[in-house]
């Protein structure tokens, strides 16, 4: 198995390091005065001494996101390849995606000084209703840039190391996530929902209420705390879940 402290540049998609393995094999990486990019619609404050840039990127755009990563990275394509990238509009997939152009030049620049360079591949790109696509951009990636691909989910990589299908569909058009969200995480022993004060703020809700919320016609009640390190509109609820990781849920306050 690859693991993370085995490079010098690692560049994060659709992972927010709950995991303790992974997490601490980044930890050594950064010990061995590794880069590490850290790309997710949510920052995560346990990373912030680790990491080297932050490109936030809006929720459901992962695939978009990975256009723009085998567009700032790639080489040596052939024709059909280089037809997809010429016609990509990248400052559509940029600002839609709230990840700028030059956050990826950064990126790459740091990218260059590196020797050994791993894209590391997390869980929320596995249920993405994109999926198709997105394993194939992986594999092409895999093919035309200086990344080894690692992965969170051994079953996902089989799935894109297996992928002979390179021919790329065009990327589609951004869904916009308003609102309340959450994200189902793996982090154990957590049955609260917890949130920023921005969320709370929207919700009208504080820190100890209890809410209801439904997802696919399945209700949680949960308690709601406040976690003051956590920003943005988007709470963590420790659930397993077989859709995509994020939802857009409707709050209801709930007698305690």
């Amino acid at each position: 198995m690859k693991i993370i402290e085995n490079y010098d540049y690692i560049l994060s998609v659709g992972t927010f390091f709950e995991d303790e393995e992974f997490r601490n094999s980044l930890k050594k990486a950064i010990k061995n005065s590794a880069t590490f990019i850290y790309m997710h619609p949510i920052d995560n404050f346990e990373l912030k001494d680790f990491y080297d840039q932050f490109i936030k990127y809006e929720v459901a755009s992962e695939e978009a996101i990975l256009a723009l990563i085998f567009n700032f990275f790639a080489k040596n394509l052939p024709k059909e390849q280089k037809y997809f990238l010429e016609n990509l509009d990248i400052g559509y997939l940029s600002a839609e995606s709230s990840a700028g152009e030059e956050e990826f030049e950064e990126a790459f620049v740091k990218f260059e000084e590196a020797s050994k360079r791993a894209l590391f591949v997390g869980d929320d790109l596995i249920n993405h209703e994109r999926v198709e696509n997105i394993v194939k951009l992986l594999a092409n990636i895999k093919k035309y840039t200086d990344f080894e691909l690692l992965f969170s989910d051994k079953t996902f990589e089989e799935k894109v190391n297996s992928c002979s299908n390179l021919s790329l569909n065009e990327i589609d058009d951004l869904q916009t996530f308003n609102g309340t969200l959450v994200y189902f995480t793996n982090i154990k022993n957590n049955e609260k929902l917890v949130a920023s004060q921005t969320f709370l703020n929207i919700a009208k809700l504080k820190s100890g209420d209890m809410a209801s919320f439904k997802i696919d016609d399945k209700i949680y009640k949960k308690e709601v705390v406040l976690d003051k390190n956590l920003l943005g509109t988007i709470a963590l609820i420790s659930n397993p879940t077989s859709n995509y990781r994020f939802a857009k849920i409707v709050l209801n306050k709930e007698q305690n």
